[in-house]
């Protein structure tokens, strides 16, 4: 097997296991919803931990073997591998406008990351380490902050938690590429202990983020946003900082801002779906009395009979409501006329 094969087929595992373990990390979200950030008693929880773990394990060694243009977007088809097997494993099936966002989304980040054109191996100065770190932790806490305060909107709150767990990931792989050229130049371990603490800090906050952003938004809209975020926020920096650039000049870049607007585009499908699918859900449960009982029904209950009121003690059914004035019996019309110290009562 050439090194080019076992670089596609490791990516491709890669993509597999953190399909699976954004799975269970769904499930554990729906099932515990008082815990939303670390379920750490849940042992489905640990297990997509692992398989997360074993993801980024696979998708190094796949950079290992193979160019970074072959092997970045074949990540993307973790959201394409999640829902068939949600389907298959845990019955959660996908309609067919989550199919359409995600593949949109997925087709738009592949686009991108092809079109990236890697520069030579370069690394970060401690200031810009510092300004790297700062900016990140600052929009990770501002995207957290305006989470919580639209907590009423559960997949737009998911979304903006998806995005944190994103931008962490992406940051802790721009400070692992720093930290691997390092490595190559022989820098002292000790120097590379603030890095390697940023680059642990920000991988448990993706971590418990993207755990977050599963509660109450399902699966396609949180893993579809971390997917689509991490490597944008990672190549944004690579382009900024890095040297990147984007291939065939000018045509290079016009392409690569169209994919990054399907890309958009796809997210945006997923989550006014999940928007529009709980819209129903909560019409329908607000509407659940009212297919029970009925508007008329829960009148009837509410006031007294028309009956009781004349003394004939019957009752009027819900469904003559409306023709009571013409079936109530006739009640004599009384006259009373005064004469004097007398009444004349006439029928």
């Amino acid at each position: 097997m050439s090194a080019l094969a076992l670089s596609v087929l490791l990516s491709l595992v890669s993509a597999v296991a953190y399909a699976g373990g954004a799975i269970l990390q769904e499930r554990v979200a729906a099932t515990t919803p008082g815990q939303g950030y670390a379920p750490l008693r849940r042992g489905a929880w640990w297990v997509a931990i692992a398989l997360n773990g074993l993801g980024a394990l696979l998708h190094v060694v796949a950079l290992a073997y193979g160019p970074l243009s072959v092997v970045q977007p074949l990540g993307a088809l973790t959201i394409v591998f999640a829902l068939p097997m949600a389907a298959v494993f845990v019955r959660r099936r996908a309609g067919a406008t989550a199919w359409r966002g995600a593949l949109m989304a997925t087709v738009g980040l592949a686009g991108l990351l092809s079109l990236t054109s890697s520069s030579d191996s370069q690394t970060l100065s401690g200031a810009e380490r510092l300004m790297l770190g700062l900016i990140t932790g600052g929009g990770v806490l501002a995207l957290m902050v305006t989470a919580h305060a639209v907590h009423r909107h559960p997949v737009v709150r998911s979304v903006l938690l998806a995005c944190a767990a994103g931008a962490a990931f992406g940051i802790a792989s721009v400070f692992t590429k720093t930290v691997a050229v390092d490595w190559d130049r022989n820098v002292a371990l000790v120097e590379q202990l603030p890095s390697l603490a940023v680059i642990a800090v920000l991988a448990a906050a993706g971590v418990l983020l993207s755990q977050a952003s599963y509660r109450g938004a399902g699966l396609a809209a949180p893993l579809s946003t971390v997917t689509v975020v991490n490597p944008v926020v990672a190549a944004a920096v690579g382009l900024t900082l890095f040297g990147e650039s984007f291939r065939h000049g000018a045509t290079g870049t016009v392409l690569a801002l169209g994919c990054g607007v399907v890309a958009a585009c796809g997210l945006i499908l997923l989550t006014t779906e999940r928007i529009a699918r709980e819209t129903s859900t909560v019409t329908v449960a607000e509407g659940r009395p009212a297919a029970h009982g009925g508007p008329s029904e829960r009148v009837a209950a509410s006031e007294p009979a028309s009956g009781a009121a004349d003394g004939s003690g019957a009752r009027t059914s819900v469904d003559a409501l409306p023709a009571v004035p013409t079936q109530q019996p006739a009640s004599p019309h009384r006259r009373v006329r005064h004469s004097g110290r007398r009444e004349r009562i006439k029928s």
